[in-house]
This record gives structure tokens, C-alpha cells and sequence, in this order.
């Protein structure tokens, strides 16, 4: 998954409210908008789910990334293979318990500032944010640093040593 971050800020409210902004910005960001959202690490709410999957799918995003919990996992992974990244699985809903503050402002996840436009790269092995500035500088270290390593790899298949690989190049 990679795109821009689209952010959105919940808080705690005894409320009963819908995630207004996030449900906005789901109609209104632009197509492979990665929507990062931050819940201050709240596992037990689940700010993302099955209709908000839906919506997004509809309007070509890349996919969410979430300080908090997810839920309708199952039905996301197998009606929309739609890429989530999320603290914890949680059937609670943000209903009467968190409320959406603010959208597309500085948000905190996973200990990380995600400004809105900052590129957002996942995979299995993690999420990454790039801030927006540094993003042609990043590209060009991650393709060097690519290249380098399938260059390793190709070594140390041909002469059948990982210690001749590492030393060839000094590092693993």
C-alpha cells in the first residue's frame, strides 16, 4: 500500500455521534488516499469498519491505517482485499465513546506525527511514513538500498556463503 495520508483526529465524548470528518473525507479525498487515523492508541475502539471499507473501495483509496482498532475484518479481507493496518481487532464502535476532532491536521500513530500529503508505505513487514519534503530523497536511498541488496543476495546464492555475501558488502 502507498499513498498520501489523509488524516483524521478522534477524542474521547460521551456523544453519540458518527465519525463525521472521516466519513466526509471518504467521498471527498482524492482517489489513493491512505487514511491514517489517531485515537491516542485506544485499542477497544474500533474507528474503522465494513461500511467506511465500502466507501472507500467505491472512491479508489489505498487503504487505512489506524492508532486504534478495526472491525468487520473478515469482510473487508474477503469482500474488498482492502488494505488496514490497525492496532487491534475490536467489535466496539466509536458511538457515545470517541468523537472526530479535527480532519487532515498534524495525528500521532503508532508513536509516529502523520502530517496530512506525508506518503504512507506498508506492507506485512510494517507501515513507513515519509514526510512529504523527503519523499524524493527516501525514494532514491530505499532503490539504491534495493538495488544493493538483491546485488548481496545474488552472491551469496552464486558462492553458497552468507559470510562471503556480508563481507563483500559490510552489512546485512
Amino acid at each position: 500500500m502507498v499513498g498520501p495520508a489523509v488524516t483524521v483526529l478522534e477524542g474521547p465524548t460521551t456523544e453519540s455521534l458518527p465519525p463525521r470528518h472521516a466519513l466526509d473525507l471518504i467521498d471527498e479525498a482524492a482517489a489513493g488516499s491512505v487514511f491514517v487515523i489517531g485515537i491516542n492508541g485506544e485499542r477497544d475502539v474500533a474507528v474503522w469498519g465494513g461500511l467506511m471499507t465500502a466507501g472507500a473501495v467505491a472512491n479508489g483509496h489505498a487503504g487505512a491505517v489506524l492508532d486504534g482498532g478495526v472491525r468487520d475484518l473478515t469482510e473487508i479481507r474477503r469482500d474488498y482485499d482492502f488494505p488496514v493496518y490497525a492496532r487491534s481487532v475490536s467489535p466496539g464502535t466509536t458511538i457515545g465513546r470517541f468523537k472526530t476532532l479535527a480532519a487532515n491536521v498534524p495525528v500521532i500513530c503508532g508513536g509516529i506525527e502523520v502530517s496530512p500529503g506525508d506518503i504512507i508505505v506498508a506492507d506485512i513487514d510494517g507501515v513507513v511514513v515519509v514526510p512529504r519534503a523527503q519523499a524524493e530523497q527516501v525514494l532514491k536511498m530505499a532503490q539504491e538500498i534495493d538495488a544493493r541488496e538483491l546485488e548481496q543476495a545474488r552472491l551469496i546464492m552464486e558462492c553458497k556463503s552468507l559470510r562471503q555475501g556480508l563481507a563483500k558488502y559490510g552489512r546485512i
